[in-house]
């Protein structure tokens, strides 16, 4: 199942982003210990606090979830260009990251 992954994924993204539990709970209105339940799989987030996690991490629902296993990127707002630009440099970076993932265990 997938519901599995999305404690997994909060931690993984609000680590990332250098939250705290509790500053990562101020800003969806729901307490430390919620988010703490969430991350260890006690609890499961409601629809609402699924869309405010996915708004503040920038990632759609499906990859909280762990049906995605690829991140999106909001380009909104971005001329076409732009959006080239970036598409471009994943590209480049994905290539450099090739032959490493490779060696991994």
């Amino acid at each position: 199942m997938y519901i599995y992954k999305i404690g997994e994924r909060i931690k993984e993204l609000r680590q990332g982003r250098k939250l705290t539990q509790n500053i990562l709970a101020q800003r969806l209105g729901v307490t430390g210990s919620l988010i703490s339940g969430y991350e260890n799989a006690t609890t499961y987030p409601s629809y609402d606090i699924l869309l405010g996690l996915a708004d503040i991490f920038n990632v759609t629902t499906d990859y909280l979830l762990g049906k995605d296993k690829a991140r999106s990127i909001d380009t909104k707002g971005l001329s076409e260009s732009q959006v080239e630009m970036v598409s471009a440099l994943v590209n480049e970076f994905q290539k450099a990251n090739k032959g490493k993932n490779e060696r991994l265990p």
